[in-house]
């Protein structure tokens, strides 16, 4: 066979082949094939119409086998019993604020506007949300927490006959539970059980007892306007309070309160002419429980709020005020850490150095005067003392834990150690340490990249200082050298740093005025801070519960030392330079030459925010970390931030007075055996070692001896000049001019006024 035979016989084949091939894919059925086969219509119609009747037999089984339970045990008085970390009683909250009234005794407009914050269809829907229902549930199966959405009937039933826990086995029970309820009882009845058995904050439960907490009046005496705010307050009651809201809490309430009020309207329960007339209620300020005069009050509510945060950290409440709803029912046993011995050498310091020297007679601007301050032991985390205020009973927040002041030149150690932490430069190429130089002049343009950033803050009293090492520019507080750093570091970079420190930097911008310190932040807040970096950079978390005891609940509390947030060099770095704060600084004549330090190495920062409305100072020992802050608050309501100048007989009440006088009189009574720092440094770059005898620092000139150096109550000022915005009148009478700086004045940290930061406003 020749070669073209060959190939046309292969030819051939290949046909064959190819004809048998194509008959074969002929032969076999129509319709698709693979995983399309798998997923026709009917198949997913069927699949999901046998899911809906599983889903739906599944609900109808359990209908028939829940039924409505007894009264939740937890809603019954008890009482809650609180103890020193010795175990020896610090008080006992007495009984639950409870008093049921009938639906009659609140005025029917009253009623409505309930009705017309929670749930406009409540007359007519079948006692339940569904597509709220189905939403909590999703979201408590994927962790995103709590969702609103629920109806009159099913808040009702959460509270009166389940728990707050955040479960799925919770949310189908009070569906179906809200169901049958609905279908055995009047709207009337459901109503009546909502407000009376609802949680409003002040202790109080049921709208008797809100109406009493807020108004000084009974239920059947409200009116609708008084009636809107309780009912806006059932959202959030702890962040809607107007005695201890915030300004964007204060602003949030009153925008509930608007949303009631025409819904009210909306509904037809109120005419626009009745609505028009009627303006917001503002609520009286709140009467403590006697059980809490004194501290006891700040530190009971402080336990009780650091307690809620965690029943709903582990799922067993669904937000703040259900924990604390659950708290406040009773049955808790609940230790704090305060150490009774410290709580009052705490108490006697504030008293000695502040409230003895205080003379409301003489001096109006005395009356506008708070303190507050937080002692933490750096190495466990626990909170040994703890300063709220004069008396609970007569001053409602928290100085300790408020952040609404800002913290001024205490922030600046945050900024030295992101530049540490970042092995940053500054904008010649130079790492920036504590021997680092910097243009020191007063109202000089910070510039970034070789650009000006607009922003140009002064020094206090506006000195110039020239060229300074980032360690005199710390003893001094100059601002100008630390708005600079800021940026050379990098907005973000320090924004970050301080948060993994622990600030609270959730809606801070990361802008060159923050270097100021010119957000909010509490002494407790400052005091986790430094114990941070006391800690050798290892986050410490202040806590006041020590533990929490309850038959129905069990509370896993965490550690409050975490994990290395900053490297140990970065944390050491601030230390060492902080020594020079106390040795050769602001802090110098309160700090330095105390009687009672015995050697002992201290470091830490003064701080005195814009005008004058809020002094600082945060020091720690090896072994004990305390911050301390005093506020000027207006003694009239609704108390709005006011300057302290001439407070206590001095021009201006700066960090390094009666701040650092009460540190120091509290730390060195109560720090026990003196102790030296366990720093690892690089000492090529650090500054002066921490001494335990005042020395010398080249850096910091003029400074005089000790013994040379008398006592004075009229410590160094600290704040540039500066007007209040129009929004903010003080409330009394202009202040005297600033005192000149001296030889022996070390200026601190005013504020530069900026019109996009919140942290001066009221």
């Amino acid at each position: 066979m020749g070669r073209a035979e060959e190939r046309r016989a292969r030819q051939r084949g290949g046909r064959r082949a190819a004809s048998r091939r194509s008959s074969r894919r002929r032969a076999r059925p129509a319709g698709k094939s693979g995983i399309r086969a798998l997923f026709t219509w009917k198949k997913i119609l069927g699949t999901f119409l046998g899911v809906c009747l599983l889903g739906i037999g599944s609900f109808i089984v359990l209908y028939l086998m829940i039924d409505i339970p007894k009264g939740n045990a937890l809603a019954q008085e008890q009482s809650n019993v609180y103890k020193f970390s010795d175990g020896t009683a610090l008080t006992r909250d007495g009984e639950v604020n409870r008093e049921v009234v009938d639906l009659a005794q609140v005025p029917k407009k009253v009623r409505n506007t309930f009705v017309a914050a929670e749930n406009k269809t409540f007359y007519g829907d079948a006692g339940v949300d569904l597509k709220g229902t189905t939403r909590g549930l999703v979201n408590t199966l994927s962790g995103k927490g709590m969702q609103g959405g629920s109806t009159i009937t099913q808040q009702y039933v959460k509270n009166y006959y389940l728990t707050q826990e955040q479960t799925v086995t919770r949310k189908l029970k009070e569906l179906v539970i809200s169901l049958k309820v609905d279908r055995q009882m009047s709207k009337d009845d459901i109503l009546a059980g909502y407000i009376n058995t609802s949680y409003y904050g002040r202790g109080a439960y049921g709208i008797q007892a809100a109406a009493q907490a807020y108004y000084r009046v009974d239920a059947d005496h409200l009116t609708v306007e008084q009636g809107a705010y309780l009912a806006a307050l059932l959202q959030a009651p702890s962040q809607y309070d107007w005695a201890v809201a915030s300004p964007g809490g204060r602003k949030l309430v009153k925008q509930r309160w608007n949303y009631v009020m025409d819904n009210m309207v909306g509904e037809g329960w109120l005419s626009a002419s009745e609505r028009q007339a009627m303006k917001f209620a503002v609520p009286k300020e709140p009467q403590g429980d006697k059980g809490k005069q004194g501290q006891v009050g700040y530190l009971v509510d402080a336990a009780n709020k650091e307690l809620a945060r965690q029943l709903v950290a582990q799922g067993a409440a669904e937000s703040t005020d259900d924990a604390l709803a659950q708290i406040d029912r009773g049955g808790w046993t609940i230790t704090v850490s305060i150490d009774r011995k410290k709580q009052s050498q705490l108490e006697r310091a504030v008293k000695q150095q502040l409230t003895s020297k205080l003379d409301l007679k003489a001096r109006k601007v005395d009356a506008d005067v708070q303190a507050g301050a937080v002692s933490v032991d750096p190495k466990t985390g626990k909170v040994l003392a703890m300063y709220g205020g004069v008396d609970y009973l007569k001053h409602y927040v928290n100085n300790a834990t408020r952040r609404d002041y800002q913290p001024a030149s205490t922030f600046k150690p945050l900024i030295l150690a992101a530049a540490v932490q970042e092995g940053a430069e500054t904008q010649d190429g130079e790492p920036i340490t504590a021997k680092t130089v910097y243009d020191g002049d007063s109202k000089r343009p910070v510039v970034d990249k070789g650009r000006e950033t607009g922003f140009a803050p002064p020094n206090e009293d506006d000195v110039d200082y020239g060229d300074v090492t980032v360690q005199t520019a710390m003893n001094k507080s100059v601002n100008s050298v630390f708005a600079q750093m800021g940026v050379d570091v990098g907005m973000d970079k320090v924004m970050g740093v301080a948060g993994q420190l622990g600030m609270d930097t959730d809606g801070m911008q990361a802008v060159p005025a923050q270097t100021l310190g010119s957000m909010g932040a509490s002494p407790l807040e400052m005091a986790g801070i430094y114990a941070t970096l006391d800690n050798h950079g290892k986050k410490v978390t202040p806590a006041i519960l020590a533990e929490a005891e309850h038959k129905d609940i069990v509370v896993d509390l965490p550690d409050p030392i975490g994990e290395q947030v900053i490297s140990r060099e970065a944390a050491d770095t601030v230390t060492s330079v902080l020594t020079g704060v106390v040795d050769d600084g602001t802090a110098r004549t309160a700090v330095r030459a105390h009687p009672a330090r015995d050697g002992q190495q201290v470091a830490g920062k003064t701080g005195t925010s814009d005008n004058n409305k809020s002094a600082w100072f945060t020091g720690y020992t090896p072994a004990l970390v305390t911050s301390v802050g005093l506020f000027g608050e207006d003694d009239k309501a609704p108390h709005p931030q006011v300057p302290m100048y001439g407070a206590g007989g001095v021009e201006r009440v700066n960090g390094g007075g009666f701040p650092a006088m009460i540190w120091a009189d509290y730390t060195f009574g109560a720090m026990g055996k003196v102790a030296k720092f366990d720093l690892e440094i690089d000492h090529s770059e650090a500054g002066p070692s921490p001494r335990t005898t005042p020395g010398t620092d080249p850096g910091a000139q003029d400074q005089e001896p000790p013994s040379e150096e008398p006592p004075s109550e009229d410590p160094p000022s600290e704040d540039p000049p500066s007007e209040d915005p129009p929004s903010d009148p003080p409330s009394q009478s202009p202040p005297p001019s600033p005192p000149p700086p001296s030889s022996s004045t070390q200026p601190d940290d005013g504020i530069s006024q900026d019109p996009t930061d919140p942290g001066d406003e009221e």
